[in-house]
């Protein structure tokens, strides 16, 4: 039986977006002491910011690579992965080559996610893959499944949250059903509400991203009580 914490661990809060404020992501900070997320999920011009506010917590920072679109090459991908590490990330989330996978590029795809695996790891830094399963066919999240297997990813992911849909059942499941327990899986976007969060958590997502964390877990608790 998840206790209220072991839920919200599994939360990466979220703000993603273009115009966020320094003040909105210190709130996004605190929030995430306050309700003791998993992670922070931000820009990585937002690292620093994090950095200072999360300051001898637990909270993780994770840092969104080539988002959303993913349409950069290895070598660019690779330096804004160090860069975001350096500056104090240590956590990854990574959007995959979407071209070279609508193409059939199966190498290009499985080069990129070793470098950014082996990158991560060598920092001892968490990867995760994002799929951007809206444009895909269920034969291609498929064959990234199997390839983030083979590579040893930390985590393969659903959605940016920014594509036409965002996090699905079937495709959590379809996920889960090809890593197994060799690498996790997260859903994230449009994930805004306790019974999303609990339907995505059955369905074998071990993180969720949402930037509805706070009224989640509220939700949560009023559940458990």
């Amino acid at each position: 039986m998840k206790t209220l914490d072991d839920y919200a661990q599994m939360i990466d809060h979220t703000n993603l977006h273009a115009d966020a404020s320094s003040q909105a992501i210190q709130a996004l900070c605190q929030e995430a002491i306050d309700y003791h997320f998993r992670m922070v999920a931000i820009n990585p011009l937002q690292v620093e910011t994090c950095c200072k506010y999360l300051k001898d917590t637990d909270v993780h920072i994770g840092a969104a690579i080539a988002f959303p679109l993913g349409q950069l090459s290895i070598d660019a991908k690779r330096v804004e992965t160090q860069m975001a590490i350096e500056a104090g990330a240590d956590e990854i989330d990574y959007v995959v080559n979407l071209t070279a996978v609508k193409d059939q590029d199966w190498e290009t795809v499985k080069s990129e996610m070793e470098t950014m695996a082996e990158l991560c790891r060598d920092q001892e830094v968490i990867s995760k893959v994002i799929f951007e399963n809206c444009y895909l066919s269920d034969d291609e999240i498929r064959q990234l499944a199997q390839i983030a297997r083979e590579v040893k990813i930390d985590f393969i992911k659903t959605s940016t949250g920014f594509g036409p849909s965002g996090a699905k059942l079937a495709d959590v499941r379809l996920m889960k059903e090809v890593v197994g327990d060799q690498v996790k899986v997260k859903a994230a976007g449009g994930i805004r509400t306790a019974e999303d969060f609990l339907a995505m958590v059955e369905a074998g997502a071990e993180r969720i991203g949402t930037s509805a964390g706070v009224e989640i877990i509220q939700a949560l608790k009023e559940k458990l009580n």
